[in-house]
């Protein structure tokens, strides 16, 4: 990559560089295994200019979101995520009453698991989702979904149709578009010239700061730090008016920007997170260089602990088939020799295999009817969820293990974890 895709600008430095790996929703059918299977390479660097961390787009979104693996609704923590924030947003846009003219618009909607609580308020909304299975899966919950990509042009029709939005929601899409300028041009014209825009995406400050590269996928194009997610907002006419800092994903920032002309002065909260992020170096290369190195560390722990396993006839599978789990999986070269299977409540990946890898996934019971030794848990960020979930692993004396931020292998007591 010669150029900064936010800022032009030439000057690129590297941070990590994964190889290469299939795109990380890519999962395959029994049929495709004998197929070739592409990948690409997944270098993360940054703009020494705006300090935007980027991988070059070598695949569009059209390739990744036209058909989608990933249903919002099957992760129980993210619906109630969803449900507080429609409670808190609608309140800050001045929105929550039933009745008025008001209009939600939610760009990414998936499979309407946040806008099913705005139908329920009697809000008028509209999801704008490229995926045709899942916004079909909105559609049927009764959220009026539109299937489209954002744009520029998109914005426009759908406000020229519906009237300009009160509360426009870009819950982790912002990351996900090679076209960062005319992603946020389309915000800006779905908005009201007085509304809000809120924005939910990973912060780069804990990814870097907690070793979270397996967030680092070819579905994420870039990696905000609030720095720079300021410049990419003022690319399309908005500003960063307050933050905050969120643990989902491992840690992510909520931005909430308004159109120019209206927004005002930022928040105290924004002028504190800009501070810690000074304080962490990410305004300077020294806060981008030990990142490899520590990220090399977590692949080896990771491959020494199943090396050792397998050695004593342990037996270890593992749990969710998240994107985030395709990248570490593929970066550690992880096979069916040292992890058997991997479960996931999604029932569109029940049968198939993990990309590159090529794992089986089962259905989540198969784990109560095998008694493996552990669960290797790659959806670690839902950590304090799944730990529930798994809590029967602690009948046949089963451990989980979680990756990331270091290796980490815990006894399940009944509904208790201790280290």
């Amino acid at each position: 990559m010669t150029r900064c895709r936010l800022c032009g600008s030439e000057a690129m430095a590297s941070v990590v560089d994964l190889g290469a790996t299939p795109p990380c929703e890519s999962f395959l059918s029994a049929d495709q295994l004998d197929e070739p299977e592409p990948a690409y390479p997944l270098h993360l660097q940054v703009c020494t200019d705006c300090w935007l961390a980027q991988i070059p787009p070598l695949i569009t979104p059209e390739e990744t979101f036209k058909e989608y693996a990933y249903f919002s609704s099957f992760s129980t923590s993210w619906v109630e995520h969803a449900r507080t924030f429609v409670a808190d947003a609608v309140q800050r846009a001045g929105i929550d009453a039933e009745g008025s003219d008001a209009f939600v618009v939610e760009v990414a909607s998936n499979d309407g698991y946040l806008l099913k609580h705005v139908v329920d308020r009697g809000i008028r909304c509209l999801g704008i989702e490229p995926s045709v299975n899942v916004g079909a899966a909105a559609r049927d919950k009764g959220v009026p979904t539109l299937t489209e990509f954002l744009s520029p042009e998109t914005g426009s029709a759908v406000r020229a149709e519906h009237g300009p939005a009160n509360l426009v929601v870009a819950n982790n899409v912002y990351a996900h578009i090679p076209d960062v300028v005319g992603f946020t041009q389309g915000l800006r014209a779905l908005v009201a010239d007085d509304g809000w825009v809120s924005i939910e995406v990973q912060h780069l400050l804990t990814l870097i700061e907690e070793n979270q590269y397996d967030t680092i996928y070819h579905e994420h194009f870039q990696y905000y730090t609030v720095a720079s997610a300021i410049q990419a907002l003022a690319s399309g006419g908005l500003t960063l008016v307050d933050v905050e800092l969120l643990p989902t994903h491992g840690g992510s920032i909520r931005l909430w920007s308004r159109p120019a002309e209206v927004a005002g002065e930022p928040t105290q909260r924004v002028a504190d997170v800009l501070a810690r992020e000074k304080a962490a170096g990410l305004q300077e290369l020294s806060g981008y260089t030990e990142f490899s190195a520590r990220v090399a560390k977590v692949r080896r722990d990771l491959l020494k602990f199943l090396i050792e396993a397998a050695e004593r006839g342990e037996t270890v599978v593992g749990y969710g088939a998240p994107g985030k789990g395709n990248t570490l999986l593929n970066h550690c070269g992880i096979r069916p020799d040292l992890l058997a299977y991997t479960v996931d409540r999604n029932p569109y990946k029940h049968g198939r295999f993990t990309p590159g890898t090529r794992i089986p996934i089962l259905p989540p019971e198969q784990i109560a009817a095998d008694k493996p030794d552990y669960v290797l848990v790659l959806p670690w960020n839902l950590r304090a969820e799944l730990t529930e979930q798994l809590s029967f692993v602690h009948e046949w004396g089963g451990r989980l293990v979680f990756p990331i931020p270091e290796l980490s292998v815990v006894e399940v007591a009944s509904r208790k974890v201790t280290a």
